[in-house]
């Protein structure tokens, strides 16, 4: 089959866990590891978040006033280079006989997008209550998150993959692919054909689902930090769904800039190719597609 693997930014570095290059590359292997036991069949495309990586670049460029910081799209090439590298490189020490590249990745965007005026896609850490007010001096919007609040920024929606037929042609010739990271770099296209970087962040899981819907993917499997989705998370009552279509998920509500984006690019994905979606967590990719673990999602 050939397998869309979008890859949550909170998998490879964990809600808690300390934004060290050394705890992000151990997430990694295991990460590799999970992909490499199912990788032996079938055509692999992995795409990756980059929200708390995104977010730790951009408060590090605070800290040093001499130079304007860099804008959010570059910022994003960052990332994709950084985790790109990191996950090519642990994906061929687990499998030394596959090809694996990492590309860059351009994604259109419509520079009229209404969320440049309503930020809505949380990066980097989640800050304590009493930073609220520094952190708004800096001009950073702010959501609440738990019993904490955490940067927000614009996210337009995908529009159109520049390297798409560059992505083709390496799933063609059997090389495992990793591209659009943290949703790819945003950008906007003029009447004149020029490209030029906006300051955003594409959710990786609507690019990931444009990507396997255009690659006529067979699955788009959605792994992040739990185990699957659940009705009523948070409740007492909470529920996981070991089965779903779209139309009954989207009668239930999920949280924003949380398990709503993934619920959305499931639904998107199977509306639009008749194919399957699944949820659930990194470390039971291989139950997951089996189908013993997770949420798989269908048309109907």
């Amino acid at each position: 089959m050939r397998l869309v693997i979008a890859l949550g930014g909170n998998a490879l570095l964990k809600k808690g866990q300390r934004q060290e290059a050394q705890i992000q590359k151990q997430n990694i292997i295991l990460a590799a590891k999970s992909i490499a036991q199912i990788a032996s069949h079938h055509s692999l495309l992995i795409t990756h978040g980059n929200g708390p990586q995104v977010g730790l670049l951009a408060l590090q460029a605070e800290s040093y006033p001499d130079v304007k910081p860099y804008p959010l799209d570059v910022l994003d090439a960052e990332t994709e280079g950084m985790l790109g590298y990191q996950i090519a490189q642990q994906l061929k020490n687990v499998m030394p006989d596959r090809e694996v590249v990492a590309l860059i990745t351009q994604v259109v965007v419509d520079k009229d997008d209404e969320a440049f005026q309503q930020p809505t896609k949380p990066i980097g850490p989640i800050y304590k209550l009493s930073d609220k007010n520094s952190l708004v001096e800096r001009g950073w919007q702010l959501v609440a998150v738990g019993d904490g609040i955490r940067r927000v920024v614009p996210s337009p929606a995908p529009k159109r993959i520049l390297e798409l037929s560059a992505i083709q042609l390496l799933l063609d010739t059997a090389m495992i692919v990793v591209c659009a990271g943290g949703g790819g770099i945003p950008v906007v296209e003029s009447e004149d054909h020029q490209i030029e970087g906006v300051a955003a962040v594409i959710d990786k899981d609507l690019t990931s689902a444009m990507l396997a819907t255009e690659l006529e993917a067979d699955r788009l499997i959605i792994l992040t930090d739990v185990d699957a989705v659940y009705q009523n998370w948070g409740e007492p009552n909470a529920a996981p769904l070991k089965q779903a279509t779209a139309s009954e998920l989207r009668q239930y509500r999920f949280e924003v800039g949380n398990m709503g984006p993934k619920i959305d690019a499931a639904c998107r994905f199977v509306e639009h190719s008749g194919g399957i979606a699944q949820i659930g967590a990194l470390e039971d990719l291989a139950e997951i597609l089996a189908v013993r673990k997770g949420t798989q999602i269908m048309a109907g």
